[in-house]
């Protein structure tokens, strides 16, 4: 009995070494899975090729450059006044926002400043291009984690926004507002009374969204400890805006460098959250939401008298030399790089688009999550495809 118990655990080790050889020949490579560039779950024309181990990801690299309009070399054949209805486009939610920069560059290089209220003015209507862009923001990170209804939520409450915008500007997604000096127009009789029962409305928004989506136990679930970033590791990166702050990080331009624009005037703060996580990054943008409104509403009461423009030439040719001026724009930091030579169109014109910057840590971001995580992960980063390919 003994003699036949030992053949039998010996044939059992010598079956189970075959199947281990079996195995050992059936293994396969991991799989290559391309998401885009035509997919919802990359918010527009971006690839991402994801190298798997199972659901595992092991290594991921973004593909850019689908869309690619080439801005930069565009604005050198338009006259600067020109170049507004042109740079508008890049990031397309927050549009007027991207007017800014670039018109405070030129009025560097000329010694113009504008007057103060076409300063308070540009301000405001920033801040409502912020709402306006973030609120989508707000809504569509919960169609990450399969919620339907705040999306709906929000691009319900941001055509109180637009409304506003379309108002004062003429221009409902591409105002091509602002001017060398100041602002096409100004603002139309009764529109401070109407934007400051918007302002009430968005902070009704945000404590809806506030109980919709952050209270909900699956999108805690999805996005708390997921795409972490160490706020070194961001800084490294070249992060901006609530991706940075979402770290940690206490570091917002409007403060610290408002180039032009009023935030020194107003009472507000900046937002930080120390997890990093996805979770934390959308809870920076809901109270950036809020403090926005609280931005509008205090310069609204207080927008002094005055002209919208101040005394430029007809025809506008910028002086000669060099500038860079960049601001907090709903993204992270945008920044343009101006070069004359006393021309009517730039020389050579650099943007610095915070999408760009924020994309870069895709790679390190995503290796080791797992595939659904990926989409969650996105989606917190919040980019912009017009703000990446520029």
């Amino acid at each position: 009995m003994t003699d036949i118990s030992d053949r039998q655990q010996l044939g059992y080790i010598a079956s189970q070494a075959a199947d281990a050889r079996l195995n050992l020949e059936l293994e396969t490579e991991g799989m290559t899975l391309n998401i885009g560039p035509q997919h919802p779950a990359t918010h527009g024309t971006l690839r991402i090729i994801a190298k798997l181990d199972g659901e595992q990801v092991i290594a991921a690299d973004p593909v850019m450059g689908y869309m690619h309009r080439g801005y930069e070399k565009l604005t050198e054949v338009r006259t600067y006044p020109q170049v507004t209805s042109l740079i508008n486009r890049i990031d397309w939610l927050g549009s007027f926002a991207n007017e800014v920069p670039f018109i405070l560059a030129a009025e560097q290089l000329m010694e113009v400043e504008a007057p103060p209220r076409a300063q308070w003015i540009r301000t405001i209507l920033f801040e409502m291009s912020r709402i306006a862009n973030v609120v989508l923001f707000l809504g569509d990170m919960a169609v990450q984690v399969g919620a339907v209804t705040p999306v709906f939520f929000a691009f319900r409450d941001r055509e109180h926004i637009l409304n506003q915008i379309e108002s004062a500007t003429g221009g409902r997604f591409h105002p091509n507002f602002d001017r060398i000096g100041g602002l096409k127009d100004d603002l139309p009789a009764g529109w401070v009374a109407e934007t400051k029962q918007v302002m009430k409305k968005m902070r009704g928004f945000c404590d809806e969204i506030e109980t919709l989506v952050m209270g909900n136990e699956i999108f805690q679930k999805r996005t708390r400890g997921i795409g972490v970033i160490p706020p070194d590791v961001g800084l490294q990166y070249g992060l901006s805006g609530a991706n940075i702050r979402g770290s940690g990080v206490d570091w917002d331009v409007r403060r610290d460098n408002p180039n032009g624009l009023v935030y020194d005037q107003v009472d507000w703060k900046v937002w930080t959250h120390p997890d990093g996580d996805s979770f934390s990054r959308f809870w920076v943008r809901l109270q950036e939401v809020r403090e926005a409104t609280k931005i509008v509403d205090q310069l609204l009461d207080t927008i002094p008298a005055g002209p919208i423009m101040a005394k430029v030439p007809r025809i506008i040719k910028v002086t000669a030399g060099e500038a860079y001026v960049e601001t907090e724009n709903p993204l992270g930091v945008m920044g343009y790089y101006v070069i004359s030579k006393g021309d009517l169109v730039p020389y050579r014109v650099k943007i610095r688009s915070a999408s760009f910057n924020n994309m870069s840590i895709t790679p390190w971001l995503l290796k080791g999550v797992y595939v659904p995580d990926i989409v969650t992960i996105l989606g917190s980063l919040y980019f912009i495809l017009g703000d990446i390919d520029r």
